[in-house]
């Protein structure tokens, strides 16, 4: 499961990178510390922006400032990771509402339902595009993930 969440991010970056090759987009590769912190210098971005366009890396239910996970399950690992993705939105001077895409991976598809009731909380209809799958292992052990894509209006 891992190489094909490999897959699918290089996937969608070689898909963007090909729709703004040769063009004058405006890239610009963010880290505010504001949820991972800088010191602990991840090899990604937290989030990279393409003209009106941010894609927020997939984030975890790490307390802010730190690499460790909250405890109390899927419940409290759901409330985190949305909170996280609301606090780099919100870095950025964008909401929820910004929000267009969304990508879930579990560690286990059982929790499903649970992950849904909370998720669905942190967003007013008309819901964002979504895929979710399972999978075979997330970092830090987490049991949630998720990454977004957002739009500045």
């Amino acid at each position: 499961m891992k190489k094909l969440s490999t897959i699918i991010t290089l996937a969608t970056l070689l898909f963007t990178s090909h729709l703004y090759a040769g063009s004058s987009a405006k890239v610009e590769y963010l880290d505010t510390g504001s949820v991972f912190p800088k010191s602990a210098n991840m090899p990604f971005s937290e989030a990279v922006r393409v003209d009106n366009t941010l894609y927020i890396s997939g984030q975890l239910a790490v307390t802010p400032g730190t690499l460790k996970l909250v405890e109390g399950g899927i419940d409290a690992e759901t409330t985190q990771t949305m909170n996280n993705i609301k606090t780099i939105l919100a870095a950025h001077d964008l909401t929820m509402k910004n929000v267009v895409k969304c990508t879930v991976m579990l560690a286990d598809m059982k929790d499903w339902p649970r992950f849904n009731e909370i998720y669905t909380s942190f967003f007013s209809k008309p819901y964002p595009a979504r895929s979710a799958f399972g999978a075979n292992g997330l970092g830090l052990g987490a049991k949630v993930e998720v990454e977004c894509i957002a739009v500045f209006s």
